[in-house]
C-alpha cells in the first residue's frame, strides 16, 4: 500500500475540518470536526489502495493525534498558506521583480533580487531598516526592488508618492533613509525628508500627482491582494514569500538560498 505524505495531510485537514476557518474562528479548544473529503482525494486515496476499512482506522489515529497535539494544526496551515502563497507568486515573480525606475536600494544590476513591500507609515518596516542595509553591505550582488504599498495610514500615500518621485530624481535611497529616520509622515515629516535628500521639491509635487504614480501605487496593491498580503513588511526573493519583520538572520538565509537555486 502507498501512503504518501501528501494523502497523510489531506486526511489530517479531512479529518479536523477546515483547519484555517476552523482555527480563526474557534482557536486551540475548539473540537474537531470531521469534513467529507473532495473527489480529487478519493481518487487518490482510491490509488494508493486504501479502502473504506483501512482509512477510518487512519482518520481515527489521525483525529485522535490531532485532539492530543492541537498546536499541528496552526503549523500546518502555515506551511500549507505559505506553499499556496508561493505558488501565485510564480507568474507574478517577472512582474514585481521589475522596479518603478530608480525604486531600488542596493547594486541595481545585482544578480539577487530582493523585493519588499513598504509603508512608510508601518513601524515594523522601520525596525527593518538596519537589517536591509546589513543585508546590502554582505551582499554587493543584491538588489532590493522596494514596492510602496500605502494601506496602514492616510499619510501613506502622500509618503509613498513622494517616495516614487525621489526615484524619478535619482534620490530614492536618500529619501527612504531619511524618512524612516525622521517622525511619522505628515507634511513637514515628507518635506523634510525631501530636502535632507536634495530633492527638487517643486518637480517632486508635480510629478508625485502624475497618473503614472497613481498606478503604481494601484499596482502594488494589486499584487499585494493576489500574493495574500495584509500587512508590511512583506518580502519576496527566489520565488520564496515572507512577510513580517523577519530579520536579518532569516533575509540572509533566503538571499543564500535565491542564490544557489
Amino acid at each position: 500500500m502507498r501512503f504518501s505524505p501528501f494523502l497523510a495531510l489531506a486526511l489530517v485537514i479531512g479529518a479536523a475540518g477546515a483547519a484555517g476557518g476552523w482555527w480563526a474562528m474557534h482557536g486551540r479548544d475548539a473540537a474537531v470536526q470531521s469534513a467529507a473529503p473532495d473527489a480529487k482525494l478519493e481518487g487518490q486515496l482510491a490509488d494508493a489502495g486504501i479502502d473504506a476499512r483501512q482509512r477510518s482506522a487512519i482518520e481515527a489515529l489521525v483525529r485522535s493525534y490531532i485532539l492530543e497535539h492541537p498546536e499541528v494544526l496552526p503549523e500546518a496551515m502555515e506551511k500549507l498558506q505559505a506553499r499556496e502563497a508561493e505558488a501565485r507568486l510564480t507568474p507574478l515573480r517577472g512582474a514585481i521583480e521589475t522596479p518603478f525606475p530608480g525604486a531600488v536600494l542596493g547594486n541595481p544590476a545585482g544578480k539577487i533580487t530582493l523585493v519588499e513591500f513598504t509603508d512608510f507609515s508601518c513601524t515594523y518596516c522601520r525596525s527593518s531598516v538596519a537589517d536591509v542595509e546589513a543585508l546590502l553591505a554582505a551582499n554587493p550582488d543584491l538588489r532590493v526592488v522596494v514596492r510602496e504599498l500605502p494601506i496602514i495610514a492616510p499619510e501613506s500615500e502622500p509618503a509613498a508618492r513622494m517616495g516614487l518621485a525621489a526615484a524619478a530624481q535619482g534620490k530614492y535611497a536618500a529619501f527612504h533613509k531619511a524618512m524612516f529616520a525622521g517622525e511619522r509622515p505628515s507634511g513637514a515629516s515628507i518635506a523634510a525628508a525631501a530636502t535632507a535628500a536634495g530633492m527638487d521639491a517643486a518637480a517632486a509635487s508635480a510629478f508625485a500627482q502624475q497618473a503614472g504614480v497613481h498606478q503604481e501605487l494601484e499596482r502594488n496593491i494589486g499584487f499585494a491582494r493576489q500574493l495574500g498580503i495584509n500587512g508590511t513588511p512583506a518580502w519576496s526573493v527566489g520565488g520564496k514569500l515572507m512577510t513580517g519583520a523577519v530579520g536579518r538572520d532569516a533575509l540572509q538565509q533566503a538571499v543564500n538560498a535565491a542564490r544557489k537555486g
